[in-house]
């Protein structure tokens, strides 16, 4: 009986600094190129040196593009917006279980590493910002400030495009909520600060570990746990009210750290608390397969069961009202988890953000501003 085929591209091991360990083919791609070993050696073999190691790791490059709009809306019953704004696409932060990834592939591009090395700035957001918020028939409700990818993510040290967003709706008086693995937002804190005086904006952390070695695998450029804490400290200190996302669960890798989790993010000024289960769309299923056979052979299977338990017998079940959170006795066990964690702990949530202070921006005056 002959072996079967092996795929001589698959990874043997780990990119250290990144999540993903392989370009996975997006799926509008129309070639998809593929290794065969010839028995001279991988296809690998120049990529990696005796160690495992890569000797040259994916470098991040980040290209700018003009937008020619800004806000995104959307009508999901399953989120707790209608608008957003991503400053960038792409995030370097490497989040290996990112539902965001697939979104690569629309631009000829690997929702793998791709995704978390060759990124987009967007330059002109404020700008465009500032234009669309000045439309006559605009009406003002909460912005979700990097939802898509992280507004924080490490470019935004050099490029300042979330700051420069920020000060606009700062300005305009508009309500923005955040939700970040990056502790980079504490250098907002001058902006953020009176905006949360008057009920404007709210800030929630994602807390997927608490473990550093795991945070390292799995989200290896994105701030450790502890920092993550740190700056959630900083901003209930300075009255911005914060929250906490224990996302994404991952059953048998993280799932057993969600009260632990909670318990912490209270200790840190946390007032208000979320879940949301491992989701898997697109090619992030083989993605995700690919980082769990390095990382976690021995319970690849049992993980990826336990999954498919909670998704309807599949990988990944989008249907709105269970996407999030999943279904059958596991899932039912998370929610119950979560539900008597989050009450023993006190989180009472957080008020509405207020939509009544907006103020349009002005357009320039070529008299410019005499009274």
């Amino acid at each position: 009986m002959e072996d079967a085929p092996v795929d001589a591209r698959k990874p043997t091991a780990p990119i250290k600094g990144r999540g993903a360990a392989s370009r996975v083919a997006g799926r509008f791609e129309k070639t998809v190129a593929t290794g065969e070993d010839d028995g001279w050696g991988s296809v690998y073999a120049d990529a990696f040196d005796d160690d495992g190691e890569p000797k040259a790791p994916p470098r991040t490059v980040v290209r700018e593009e003009r937008a020619r709009s800004i806000i995104s809306r959307n009508q999901s019953p399953d989120v707790g917006f209608s608008q957003s704004i991503n400053p960038y696409r792409g995030c370097e932060h490497g989040c290996v279980y990112c539902f965001a990834r697939p979104s690569h592939a629309y631009l000829d591009l690997s929702p793998g590493l791709d995704f978390e090395t060759r990124l987009y700035a967007k330059p002109n957001a404020a700008e465009r910002l500032r234009h669309e918020l000045a439309r006559p028939g605009y009406v003002p409700s909460p912005i979700a400030l990097g939802i898509n990818t992280d507004a924080y993510q490490p470019i935004e040290r050099k490029y300042r495009i979330t700051r420069q967003v920020l000060e606009v709706l700062a300005e305009c008086r508009h309500p923005v909520h955040f939700v970040t693995k990056g502790g980079l937002i504490e250098r907002d804190l001058d902006l953020l600060a009176p905006m949360a005086r008057d009920g404007l904006v709210e800030v929630h952390f994602s807390i997927t570990t608490l473990d550093n070695h795991v945070a390292a695998r799995m989200e290896p450029r994105a701030t450790a746990p502890h920092g993550k804490l740190r700056a959630m400290r900083a901003l209930a200190d300075a009255g911005v009210p914060v929250g906490v996302m224990v996302a994404p669960v991952v059953p048998m890798v993280t799932d057993h750290e969600m009260e632990h989790i909670l318990e912490a993010a209270r200790e840190h000024g946390a007032r208000s608390a979320g879940y949301v289960l491992l989701r898997l769309p697109h090619e992030l299923k083989q993605i995700w397969r690919e980082w769990l056979e390095l990382h976690y052979p021995e319970r690849a299977a049992h993980v990826m069961s336990l999954v498919q338990q909670m998704r309807g017998g599949k990988d990944y079940d989008s249907a709105f009202g269970t996407r999030m959170r999943g279904e059958g006795p596991f899932a039912q066990l998370l929610k119950q988890r979560f539900r008597k964690a989050r009450a023993r702990l006190g989180y009472t949530g957080l008020p509405p953000l207020d939509t009544t202070k907006f103020v349009p921006p002005r357009k320039p005056s070529p008299q410019q501003e005499l009274f």
